[in-house]
């Protein structure tokens, strides 16, 4: 098994993190500890915060244990799946967040289109979170057409009856096509929320959204009850011919960028169960930009702290 300092400290771009993964996506029986404030409760209960372990990737690399207790000394108590470093897998990773004292509010995995769905179920009894969510990355060229984005939706459907008949919720996580990409009279956001089964929820991404040239706040107003998870992140927030490249422009702590987060927060809350702040890059210190944000969410009550 290859050692923490073994590992490299170059920065993982998101194609190496997807094949880091390991384990597919979503599933399992359980009636695990699982997290989450209800829909009904929405307006009396703010969404719980927590954070995408994408965002410390680099960190995680060069110092697991440490960068997990600098997450719960900010003040995180929850965080959001992502890889773990070569050589320490997801049950090793689970026991390791539980040192630090931080539990999962949902898990990001691959979509087992063709795959065995029963790993899925494995992954949810590891962490101990019956919140699955198919992270998105890179564009799927069936996103091109109506047919393509029809056979999306069967493909979606199937996982989520497989998600319900063993106790998990299935949803979705967007970059920018899904907000840009129109096929017939639709955008695809639009054929995906008139068309997926009415449990599959949305992870809408607010910062690809406004890159795909939306309204993150109005999006969220027309998806309404999808939306249960934000991905909150700031910065440019620019489309270019070059978007799909990596690294992205480096971004910003939240309410620092170009983004209305009020406006937005306003649109979600009615909905909400979790704001996951993520950064895909930063340019400076990353744990001073997670600890702004932090603050930024709950001094404004955008969340709280489960």
């Amino acid at each position: 098994m290859k050692t923490l300092l073994q590992e490299t400290s170059k920065p993982i771009d998101r194609r190496t993190f997807l094949k880091r993964t390991g384990l597919g996506l979503l599933g399992a029986t359980l009636p695990l500890g699982f997290t989450g404030c209800s829909q009904t409760a929405t307006e009396t209960r703010l969404p719980g915060l927590s954070m995408q372990l994408y965002t410390v990737r680099n960190e995680i690399a060069r110092d697991l244990h440490g960068t997990l207790r600098r997450l719960a000394d900010i003040g995180f108590t929850h965080v959001e799946t992502a890889f773990w470093p070569d050589g320490v897998s997801h049950r090793e990773g689970a026991g390791y967040l539980r040192d630090a004292g931080l539990r999962v509010s949902s898990i990001h995995a691959e979509l087992p289109e063709n795959g065995d769905k029963n790993s899925l179920l494995e992954l949810a009894e590891i962490y101990q979170s019956n919140k699955v969510i198919w992270h998105g990355w890179p564009e799927d060229p069936r996103y091109m057409s109506y047919d393509g984005t029809m056979e999306l939706v069967s493909v979606y459907n199937n996982v989520a009856e497989f998600a319900r008949a063993n106790g998990l919720e299935f949803g979705l996580h967007n970059h920018w096509w899904e907000f840009r990409n129109r096929v017939g009279e639709k955008i695809v956001y639009q054929v995906l929320a008139d068309e997926l089964n009415d449990d599959v929820f949305f992870q809408v991404d607010i910062y690809w959204v406004q890159v795909a040239g939306l309204d993150p706040a109005a999006v969220i107003r027309e998806l309404g009850s999808r939306v249960r998870f934000l991905h909150v992140k700031d910065g440019p927030a620019r489309y270019t011919d070059t978007i799909a490249d990596e690294p992205h422009e480096p971004m910003t702590a939240v309410g620092r960028g170009t983004l209305d987060i009020p406006a937005i927060m306003e649109a979600a809350l009615p909905y909400a169960e979790w704001m996951v702040i993520e950064m895909d890059e930063v340019d400076s210190d990353v744990f001073g930009k997670l600890q702004d944000s932090f603050n930024y969410m709950i001094d404004n009550n955008f969340a709280t702290i489960k």
